[in-house]
């Protein structure tokens, strides 16, 4: 469907530097947004945005704190980024079958002659293609496997798998593929498709996949059934998307009318200062979490900070939290 686009994937985080090392100096992504929030407990951000279990400790300095970052290969306005969420008193979270394959094209090596496309659609987990990354990872001290010709694994914090393959830079944004698991590929391609206004880009039923997407130019979004039962544990995430302001309750009453799932009535979030933006989360058949926005005033919100870096660096200076629960004889929870 013309005029709504991919944004972001959200993914939970229990060490926040680590991370920071993984998608800066070993991935190259920009930081955009770097954030430090509390959260109340009846607060309309913390049932729309906040993902986490919190309010583990009462009695903690970090009740309620959490911080939010944004990071990718450039603004998202035209690129699709990854929003890092972390919660200050969560140390780990338990990974499940849902989340499968993101794909990223980035400068090709120029010894290699062999791409490695074919064997992508079966890895689970974030996929990247770029010789710099698997440089950085080497030169970092950060594990790699390979697994193919001109591929390999490198575990991020928490867990989630990358992919490191080396492919010549395309012209529009480096991301190409988010992959979700399902449990039953018909059902999910109708609701995908006939409910959201993605168009069908490739079938593989060997692979039993189906590859999806608003705009041959956008992120795409390929659905991979699992055979059987989805489990998104702990880390579960969310895809978030936008369209036209005026499309939002279109949507909702279309979930509505086919009994589907609204895990969040549309609803306005207001920003000091800034636009107030239109929100809608729905979950598909499996219980993937998918955020809807309004667009225009998405973008103003979404926009690039100069100083995201330095905000995320300077957050974590200041996180005491590791101290505080050691001095208190307590582990970080593990949701």
């Amino acid at each position: 469907m013309a005029l709504r686009r991919a944004l972001h994937f959200v993914f939970k985080i229990g060490d926040r530097a680590k991370t920071a090392t993984f998608y800066r100096d070993v991935l190259g992504m920009k930081v955009g947004v770097s954030k430090v929030k509390f959260l109340k407990e009846k607060s309309t951000v913390l049932r729309v945005c906040h993902m986490f279990v919190h309010f583990l400790y009462p009695c903690s300095p970090y009740d309620g704190r959490w911080s939010k970052t944004m990071v990718g290969f450039g603004p998202e306005d035209d690129h699709f980024v990854v929003e890092l969420t972390y919660n200050y008193g969560v140390g780990e979270y338990t990974l499940g079958n849902d989340f499968r394959v993101c794909k990223v094209r980035l400068n090709l090596l120029k010894k290699v002659k062999v791409l490695c496309d074919c064997v992508l659609v079966s890895l689970q987990g974030i996929t990247l293609q770029s010789s710099k990354a698997v440089s950085n990872a080497r030169r970092l001290g950060w594990p790699l496997t390979q697994v193919a010709e001109a591929l390999y694994l490198i575990p991020a914090p928490g867990g989630y798998p990358f992919y490191l393959v080396d492919k010549e830079e395309p012209s529009s944004d480096p991301v190409q593929k988010v992959c979700l698991g399902v449990s039953d590929l018909q059902r999910s391609t109708h609701y995908w498709t006939t409910l959201l206004g993605m168009k069908i880009m490739e079938k593989n039923e060997e692979k039993n996949t189906i590859l999806l997407g608003f705009d041959d130019t956008q992120c795409k979004l390929e659905l991979h059934d699992v055979g059987g039962p989805v489990d998104h544990a702990t880390a579960f995430g969310r895809i978030a998307f936008s369209c036209p302001k005026e499309q939002l309750p279109e949507l909702e009453a279309l979930i509505k009318k086919e009994n589907h799932k609204i895990l969040t009535p549309l609803v306005s979030l207001d920003t000091p200062g800034k636009a107030t933006v239109e929100v809608v989360i729905l979950a598909d058949p499996d219980g993937h979490e998918i955020c809807f926005v309004g667009d225009e005033a998405f973008r103003e919100l979404s926009a690039m900070d100069p100083k995201g870096s330095d905000l995320l660096d300077k957050a974590m200076a200041e996180d005491k939290s590791d101290e505080w629960f050691a001095k208190h004889n307590r582990q970080k929870a593990t949701a």
